[in-house]
């Protein structure tokens, strides 16, 4: 077994990594459905939301705006909307951890005719909120930053409708702007050179709105209302990227990941565990308001473990997944080259820079870039006190690497894990055989 104290988590190596999982909901499908409930007319039962606090600060914050949020019941919790309303909020919405909370709630409150103010932990208040308010403040938002970080204060009103080239591939501040181009005047256009995940699309289908793509161009037409919905979020897809990281560690694995999301601009990471020397088996697949559901079942082919350069658009759509797989690039043959990635230095933490000083810690040689990392393959490491950097998915990216390593690893800060999977370790202790 792992051990835990409040803050200290030690891994022990592993033999072997088997058995049957199902994951908490998805994180960014939770956090879409509770806002879009929040608005809707109606009650909205929401079964297998996710566990972490991130999406819980979501339905807090749509109960501040005057939604209410239910529970009570174990099978679901129920979210009773505004009908397209949100009120004043008595106190600032607080966002917690969560920069997706802040920055779609910032394109769903904006047509608000309210002043609300928008806080978040330290960790929030250092990640960069202007990509947001360029385009709310074109639809007419007033929007005031503080150095262009959080807290934000949103003078709210109505808005008009803005055809919008998205900067930087980010599905957060595409959905800020379809979020607040369903409530303005006229229809919004907002143009993508890369493809991000497209959870806002189906969801607001889901709720009943009307939005449509032509080639890289979507387009929303303003003034729609939203009807509740009864709907049961995938497994996150982001949290089995650990296990499946770890399946690939043990050549006689045998993972089974049950009802999982499979939606296809998430999948590059499926594709890259096959490169690296993953088997997957599909063994049933079914769509939900969308959003594709499956079980499948995950060995390590028997040539071992490959490398891979990972870059471009790749880097973006692996953007949550790619701490986890710096951690075993040292485990594969050929190591893992990264580039394209400097989003990772303004996410939760710098995490390019956390990547490279735990590797170290633990034995590995590697070379750190403004943009990513190589990382030859090859290498043995050792246990290390590990720097989590209050990061979750630092401190489960290294949990993963321990299981290979020569003697035991403490995770320091192990308490973050809880910000987006808080059964990672019991999940984690069920499949390591040892």
């Amino acid at each position: 077994m792992s051990t835990q104290t409040s803050s200290l988590q030690i891994v022990r190596p592993a033999r072997s990594f088997q058995g049957s999982v199902t994951l908490p909901g998805d994180k960014s499908i939770s956090h879409r459905y509770a806002m879009l409930a929040g608005l809707a007319k109606g009650t909205t039962r929401l079964s297998n939301f996710s566990t972490g606090a991130d999406p819980h600060s979501s339905l807090s914050c749509m109960e501040a705006l005057g939604a209410t949020v239910d529970k009570s019941n174990k099978d679901y919790i129920a979210v009773t909307g505004v009908d397209g309303s949100f009120r004043a909020a008595d106190v600032p919405l607080d966002c917690g951890n969560s920069g997706s909370t802040m920055r779609m709630l910032a394109g769903l409150i904006a047509p608000h005719a309210h002043t609300y103010t928008m806080i978040g932990d330290h960790s929030l208040t250092l990640r960069p909120m202007e990509r947001i308010r360029k385009p709310l403040s074109q639809m007419g938002a007033r929007i005031d930053l503080v150095e262009g970080h959080a807290p934000i204060t949103i003078h709210g009103g109505p808005l008009k409708a803005i055809d919008f080239d998205t900067p930087i591939p980010s599905a957060q501040v595409k959905t800020a702007v379809l979020f607040a181009g369903l409530q303005a005047e006229g229809t919004t256009s907002l143009s993508e050179s890369i493809r991000t995940r497209d959870h806002s699309e189906h969801a607001l289908r889901a709720f009943g709105a009307t939005l449509t793509r032509t080639g890289d161009k979507l387009l929303i037409p303003g003034g729609q209302r939203l009807s509740a919905i009864d709907a049961t979020v995938p497994g996150d897809l982001s949290s089995a990227a650990f296990f499946l990281c770890a399946a690939l560690l043990f050549p006689d694995s045998n993972l089974v990941l049950d009802s999982i999301g499979m939606n296809p601009t998430r999948s590059a990471l499926l594709d890259v565990i096959v490169a690296l020397g993953g088997t997957i088996k599909v063994l049933n697949v079914e769509e939900h308001h969308g959003e594709m559901i499956g079980t499948i079942q995950v060995n390590r082919a028997p040539g071992g473990l490959k490398g891979i350069d990972i870059g471009g658009a790749l880097s973006a759509q692996l953007i949550d997944e790619l701490p986890v797989l710096a951690a075993i690039a040292p485990y594969t043959r050929d190591g893992i080259r990264i580039r394209d990635a400097k989003e990772l230095r303004v996410k939760e933490s710098d995490r390019i820079a956390l990547v490279a000083k735990n590797l170290k810690a633990m034995g590995a040689e590697l070379t750190e870039y403004e943009d990513g990392l190589d990382i030859p393959g090859n290498q043995e490491l050792h246990g290390a006190a590990i720097d989590s950097g209050t990061d979750h998915r630092i401190a489960m990216a290294f949990s993963i690497a321990a299981l290979r390593a020569v003697g035991e690893t403490e995770i320091h800060g192990a308490e973050a894990a809880a910000i987006s999977f808080p059964e990672f370790f019991t999940h984690l202790d069920g499949l390591s055989q040892r």
